[in-house]
């Protein structure tokens, strides 16, 4: 249910800037944004998208919601009249892949990481209303691939567990852009998909692998929110490991998740940043940590009470020998 609900629109995020007008008369909010020479930001409802110009083409990071993305175009060729020959999905979600048939349709070849298509086709399936088989990516890969594109090396690369079980990242090498998908939500708390493969540690890992790859000169396009930095990365892997050893610490000391969603002091420091602010609010977030800490927890209190009763039973054993040997 939540996946339904999440690929039929749940992220509308909302951007202060120039409005546009749709043929049905609704206002749809979009900002074009150079990012460096070649590569664009836009952001609108939904994911924010990467954009790549050159003698090649364009070459597309996502592409949001399938209502808006005549407006989308049209910003597009604001820039080029080149058409939009590869679209890279990274990951399922619906703000981030709702528009893949119509480009699909006039062209475009899209890409994702294998799970991203195999969450496309179960929603497909499931879906009453029938979608068309043209949103699911083409080309599909396991861990990473690289386009050599508008004259440079564009490397992707997937992240395990992250956002979801799918997430791919996009990075631009000669341009030093990184593009994160939903891995990455920049100043605020991010949304994990843990009923899809997403985790706690797994963004922390995801974006660990990130800094590897890139420097403290990256720009770096997230999910949502603004053009961010290596600082910036940096900054949302701190929050995170934070928050959940203290949600863990709480849970340990046997607080019930009732009781840990009073506390605010749990995230604080960050709130009065504005964290919290964004779609995914402070309970929100902190209930997440909760659930991602109890199912760790659970198998490892499994473990602690097999170890338990494994020594109660040598320690019995001890015994009866002992009694044995007096008689």
């Amino acid at each position: 249910m939540l996946s339904k609900l999440i690929f039929s629109a749940v992220f509308l995020f909302t951007v202060s800037i120039a409005f546009s007008q749709t043929d049905d008369g609704r206002k749809l909010s979009t900002k074009l944004i150079k990012v460096d020479n070649k590569i664009y930001m836009l952001q609108g409802k939904g994911g924010n998208i990467g954009l790549s110009f050159g003698n090649d083409g364009v070459f597309m990071i996502d592409d949001q919601f399938a209502e808006h993305i005549e407006q989308i175009q049209d910003d597009i060729k604001t820039i080029s009249d080149k058409p939009v020959q590869f679209l890279v999905n990274t990951h399922f979600h619906g703000d981030h892949t709702g528009a893949n048939a119509v480009m699909a349709q006039t062209g475009t070849i899209i890409f994702s990481q294998n799970n991203v298509r195999t969450r496309l086709e179960e929603m497909r399936e499931s879906e009453k209303k029938k979608i068309p088989s043209e949103m699911l990516p083409m080309i599909t890969f396991s861990e990473d691939m690289t386009f050599h594109y508008n004259g440079e090396k564009i490397y992707v690369f997937h992240v395990h567990n992250a956002h979801t079980d799918g997430d791919a990242m996009v990075y631009f090498t000669n341009s030093n852009v990184l593009h994160t998908g939903d891995v990455f939500f920049n100043g605020k708390y991010p949304f994990i998909d843990t009923e899809n493969g997403g985790s706690v540690k797994g963004v922390i890992e995801g974006l660990s692998k990130a800094k590897l790859i890139i420097n403290e000169d990256t720009k770096i396009i997230p999910g949502h929110g603004n053009v961010g930095s290596y600082s910036d990365l940096q900054k949302t892997i701190d929050m995170l490991s934070n928050t959940y050893k203290r949600v863990a610490r709480s849970y340990i000391n046997k607080n019930t998740e009732e009781e840990v969603m009073k506390m605010t002091d749990l995230t604080k420091a960050y709130d009065a940043e504005g964290y919290g602010d964004g779609f995914i609010t402070t309970e929100a977030f902190i209930k997440m940590l909760y659930g991602e800490v109890a199912k760790e927890r659970s198998s490892i209190d499994s473990n602690d009470e097999k170890n338990r009763k494994a020594l109660e039973k040598i320690e019995q054993m001890k015994k009866e020998r002992s009694e044995k040997q007096k008689n």
